[in-house]
């Protein structure tokens, strides 16, 4: 395993950072721009829904090649080439006059950022010692929060001053000038002999026939899943429809739930090297922690009309627990595997929240369409996402995963 110096580390996790911000930002600006993209095409809450999806659903279409491409050809190479399909869906996204083009331009996009994450864990699985890797993983969720506070107040901004069609024309420009950073910071990927006798099968049975990783499927699909779906679209509907919000007051709810996830993922980053060696591990965590989100969410469906963006941060906050599984799946395998486990767990993620955000949807309009009233129907649609985290929790205590997975793997 070659490990970067210190100073090294740092240029290239900056590197990394600043496409993984742009990548967020990108993700989060749907929910922001809901209210006036609801109003100028006349969407329904599936048509919001499966417009936001359309990113994840482009984002978890390539997972599986992705990493396969990352064991071979290294972070560098592989984000250069996606994040020439961003550019082009941001364009494409700003010239859109029609529900399917935006459709069609937001799959582009996911596609184009697909790598922003995954990217650098592979890079990091060889290049930064354990104790690193879990605090990169958890400042890189931060730095996503860092996007997402800028999809907030300053999007809100820009829209009602120049539109929403310029606010794409400028990620353009930035994912190029991002592209320029890493040529000129991250290195090249030098194969190892691990890495050049796994690569060539691109198999993917061992990724999923491992016990961790089968274990953590579920929590990823619906909590981790859920969690993005709410932070990246249905917590300002939730806002404004339900507890009363205008879209400038939900945009600023949205601002300090991102902001409260920044915050978060700062703290898990200091905390991870400590928890880690007093013996606190990631399904320890999980087991204990994650509950506390399932209360917080059952308040928020109790409380209705009262649950504004408090709630929703502290729904948002407490779901983190399951983000701890991430960096545990790509160290339970050797550093050969490390693209393809983490990709393959990211398309768990990434499916999930493509599901949540557009089933969450459906299910507010099927409800209504039986004849509840708008509270009823969200109340009833984040119900049946409660009952499928809860489940899946249940599972993942069931499967009783190997806590090895907290150490890192050989080589």
């Amino acid at each position: 395993m070659s490990l970067l110096s210190r100073r090294a580390a740092v240029t290239v996790f900056l590197a990394f950072a600043l496409t993984y911000f742009l990548s967020a930002l990108l993700r989060a600006s749907t929910a922001t721009l809901s209210p006036v993209l609801t109003q100028e095409l006349a969407l329904n809450a599936r048509d919001l829904g499966l417009l936001a999806g359309g990113y994840f659903l482009g984002f978890a279409a390539t997972q599986l090649p992705l990493g396969t491409w990352l064991d071979r050809f290294g972070p560098r190479k592989v984000i250069l080439a996606f994040l020439c399909v961003a550019v082009v869906g941001c364009l494409a996204f700003s010239m859109a006059t029609s529900f399917s083009g935006l459709l069609a331009a937001r799959v582009l996009g996911g596609v184009g950022v697909s790598a922003c994450l995954m990217a650098p864990l592979t890079g990091y699985r060889r290049w930064f010692e354990p104790t690193a890797q879990l605090r990169a993983n958890s400042w890189m969720l931060m730095t996503g929060s860092m996007g997402m506070v800028a999809a907030t107040l300053p999007v809100q901004w820009m829209l009602t001053h120049v539109g929403w069609r310029p606010i794409f024309w400028g990620l353009a420009v930035l994912f190029v000038l991002a592209m320029g950073v890493l040529v000129w910071r991250v290195p090249e990927w030098q194969p190892t002999r691990a890495t050049a006798n796994a690569v060539p099968s691109g198999s993917y049975a061992e990724v999923w026939r491992h016990p961790f990783f089968r274990s953590v499927v579920p929590i990823g699909f619906f909590t981790y899943g859920g969690m993005i779906a709410v932070q990246t679209l249905w917590a300002v509907p939730w806002m404004v429809n339900v507890a009363g919000y205008s879209p400038a007051e939900a945009s600023s709810g949205l601002f300090w739930v991102n902001v409260s996830m920044l915050c978060t993922f700062w703290s898990w980053g200091m905390v991870n090297p400590f928890l880690a060696r007093s013996g606190w591990s990631t399904t320890r965590l999980i087991a204990w922690g994650l509950p506390l989100n399932f209360v917080v969410l059952a308040f928020i469906l109790l409380s209705g009309k009262a649950a504004g963006a408090g709630a929703w941060a502290l729904f948002c906050v407490t779901s983190t627990f399951v983000s701890l599984a991430q960096p545990a799946v790509g160290m339970a395998f050797p550093s050969a595997l490390a693209g393809r486990a983490l990709s393959a767990y990211n398309l768990v993620i990434f499916s999930g929240v493509f599901l949540v955000q557009w089933g969450i949807g459906l299910l507010i309009d099927g409800f209504a369409a039986l004849g509840l009233d708008t509270l009823g129907s969200y109340r009833a649609a984040v119900g049946v996402f409660l009952a499928c985290s809860v489940a899946s929790y249940l599972y993942f205590m069931v499967a009783k995963p190997d806590n090895r997975a907290d150490s890192p793997a050989s080589p």
